[in-house]
């Protein structure tokens, strides 16, 4: 009588964490998630843990949810996860300004972006070639 069972929306060996509304414009953003693609998570860890970007902490809570979702909630094994995808997209747009010669309006726009990181549990054979 209930609700179906909602289909997962990433394969039975990865799982998904997402950020919204953080404060920083997706170009900045983008170039601390490129940091981490590809790595082992303990190496991505350790990178987010000593860069000095100051978006870099909260992207570190980001994959350490997304850890914590592939540990509890999809019985992954934690040491072989690496970061399969980790993307960037756009959110809201806060306007503000500030008056400028002759009249004029000055436009500040101050972009907020969201962080979607993937883990992928990787096979023993797969691991060793990395």
């Amino acid at each position: 009588m209930g609700q179906e069972k909602n289909p997962r929306r990433v394969a039975d060996n990865e799982a998904m964490a997402k950020a919204k509304m953080l404060r920083i414009s997706p170009q900045k953003l983008n170039l601390v998630a490129t940091l981490i693609r590809g790595k082992k998570v303990e190496k991505a860890l350790a990178d987010l843990t000593f860069s000095h970007k100051r978006i870099a902490g909260d992207v570190k809570k980001c994959l350490q949810s997304a850890i914590a979702n592939a540990e509890n909630n999809h019985n992954l094994d934690v040491d072989s996860l690496i970061v399969a995808e980790a993307w960037v997209g756009k959110n809201l747009t806060m306007k503000r300004g500030r008056p400028r010669a002759r009249g004029r309006f000055g436009k500040i726009v101050k972009p907020f972006s969201e962080l979607t990181i993937t883990v992928r549990q990787i096979d023993a054979v797969q691991g060793e070639q990395a």
